[in-house]
C-alpha cells in the first residue's frame, strides 16, 4: 500500500525536486481536547535539516494542533525566504481541506485554515501531501515532546528549539 493517499501526485512534484524545501509536520493532543502540541522537520532542497519546530499549544483539539504545525512551517518558510514548499502531513483531514477537497465546517478551525491559505499563496509554489503515520516519525516525536513539556513531564530531550 502506498503511503500517499493522493496517487495523482508523482514523487517529484511539478518542478525539479532540487527546488523544493520539504516539511514534515504533525500535531496531536492527549485527549480531544487535551494538552496539545506540534512538531515539524524542514529539509532544504539537498535534504539537509534546515529547522526543527516544536511547541505546546495549550488545551486544544488534535486538528487544531495539526493546523498550528502547518502555520508554524509556513511562517518559518516565509521568514526564511523559501519560495517552494512541499508539506507532508499524516492528517488526511487537513490535507484534504487545504486542497479544497473537504470544506472546513468547524468554526474553530476556519480561521486557522484561512491563515494557512493566505500564507501558502505568498509562496511561489506550495504542495501538500498525505503520508501514513510512519512517514512522519520525527515530526510525531517533536509533537509528543511539545506535549510532554506542556504537562511538565521532566527529562524531555527536545526543549522546543527552533534550529
Amino acid at each position: 500500500m502506498s503511503g500517499n493517499l493522493f496517487a495523482d501526485l508523482d514523487a517529484s512534484g511539478t518542478a525539479t525536486a532540487g527546488e523544493w524545501f520539504t516539511a514534515h509536520c504533525d500535531g496531536g493532543s492527549r485527549g480531544n481536547p487535551g494538552p496539545a502540541g506540534y512538531g515539524a522537520v524542514i529539509e532544504d532542497p539537498q535534504g539537509e535539516v534546515a529547522a526543527r519546530l516544536s511547541d505546546y499549544v495549550g488545551r486544544q483539539t488534535n486538528n487544531y494542533a495539526e493546523y498550528a504545525g502547518l502555520l508554524a512551517v509556513l511562517g518559518w518558510a516565509l521568514e526564511n525566504g523559501v519560495k517552494r514548499l512541499r508539506v507532508v502531513s499524516d492528517s488526511e483531514l487537513m490535507v484534504r481541506q487545504m486542497k479544497g477537497v473537504y470544506r472546513v465546517k468547524n468554526p474553530g478551525l476556519r480561521p486557522l485554515w484561512e491563515e494557512a491559505q493566505r500564507r501558502a499563496l505568498r509562496l511561489e509554489a506550495f504542495e501538500m501531501r498525505h503520508t501514513l503515520r510512519g512517514g512522519n516519525r520525527e515530526a510525531d516525536r517533536l509533537a509528543n515532546a511539545a506535549m510532554d513539556r506542556g504537562v511538565g513531564k521532566t527529562g524531555v530531550r527536545d526543549q522546543g528549539r527552533r534550529d
